[in-house]
């Protein structure tokens, strides 16, 4: 198969690791940097150029898009599909996953449960906002942060009424959400490929902080999910319509809830953590995706992993 991953810096561990993965098993993989890429659009059909060559002929395209480039990289991975190369995360998926608030919705709508969440745009409404999401400590998120970034705890009411006119006076975009104290700080990463969680691994949060991200100095441990996490896992990447998803997920008195789901999530702490070879696990599912051919059966899988679903 003739593959190509999209990604800014081949040297990243994520896109090192698909690409050795993706030779061992035979295939040609290409790197390609999805701002390099550009494209020519009509009614005659799509083409898609890089540094002067042509792009056709790929049978899959794994997209690593950051969300800085989250709008031309996903023009971009949009141009693949419309030229018939198969792709594990529509460019259709990876625009509702990236909105958090759509997101939301979405999981909701499926009957996916997650820390009661608020959103308002309106100055006046802050109160009333805040009233409809109960007593703090109450967590607020920016729309567009990621790895931990962007995320704050506030423990009294006024700090809560603060921080959003601060945010509001920056005319940024955020959610808030109930502050699950029962996790701990801890939460866990659930690597879904297809309709199984390949590897999880538990994060937690250093002293005096309760962001669990690794980029914020969390520790990590592999584990095995139970019945209720691997399925929770599972359907908040398959409302979303990801193949391959990073979803996090918090322990609490009502059962697991979803934080969050990662379009572009990281390989190296998960395959440290764990010893599963994922990247291998999602090459092996977008080529069987390229070819039709389906994707091995659960019993082997369960073995190759250690994972227990």
């Amino acid at each position: 198969m003739k593959l190509a991953i999209l990604s800014r810096n081949s040297k990243l561990y994520s896109t090192r690791r698909l690409v050795e993965a993706a030779r061992q098993r035979g295939h040609s993989v290409r790197v390609l940097d999805p701002l390099r890429c550009y494209m020519r659009i009509g009614k005659e059909g799509f083409a898609l150029r890089y540094k002067g060559q042509s792009l056709a002929g790929y049978g899959a395209v794994i997209p690593r898009i950051g969300a800085s480039i989250n709008r031309y990289g996903n023009a971009v991975l949009h141009q693949f599909e419309l030229m018939g190369c198969h792709t594990p995360n529509p460019s259709a998926a990876i625009m509702s996953a990236r909105d958090k608030l759509r997101c939301h919705q979405l999981l909701a709508a499926q009957g996916i449960d997650m820390p009661v969440t608020v959103f308002g745009d309106n100055p006046d409404d802050t109160d009333d906002l805040l009233a409809m999401l109960g007593e703090p400590p109450h967590v607020i998120k920016l729309t567009e942060g990621s790895q931990g970034r962007g995320v704050m705890l506030t423990e009294k009411p006024s700090a809560s009424r603060s921080v959003v006119d601060a945010l509001r006076g920056l005319y940024a975009t955020f959610l808030l959400q109930e502050f699950i104290a029962e996790a701990g700080g801890a939460d866990l990463r659930c690597l879904v490929v297809g309709d199984e969680v390949v590897a999880a691994m538990r994060r937690q949060a250093p002293e005096g902080d309760f962001r669990a991200n690794l980029h914020r100095g969390g520790s990590a441990e592999g584990v095995q999910l139970d019945a209720a996490e691997a399925e929770v896992a599972v359907r908040a990447a398959q409302a979303l319509g990801l193949g391959v998803a990073g979803v996090d997920l918090v322990s609490s008195a009502r059962g697991p809830l979803v934080l969050e789901v990662n379009v572009s999530p990281g390989l190296e702490g998960i395959e440290r953590s764990t010893g599963v070879d994922v990247a291998g696990r999602i090459v092996d599912f977008v080529a069987a995706g390229a070819t039709g051919t389906g994707m091995p059966s659960r019993k082997r899988v369960r073995r190759r992993s250690g994972m227990k679903i």
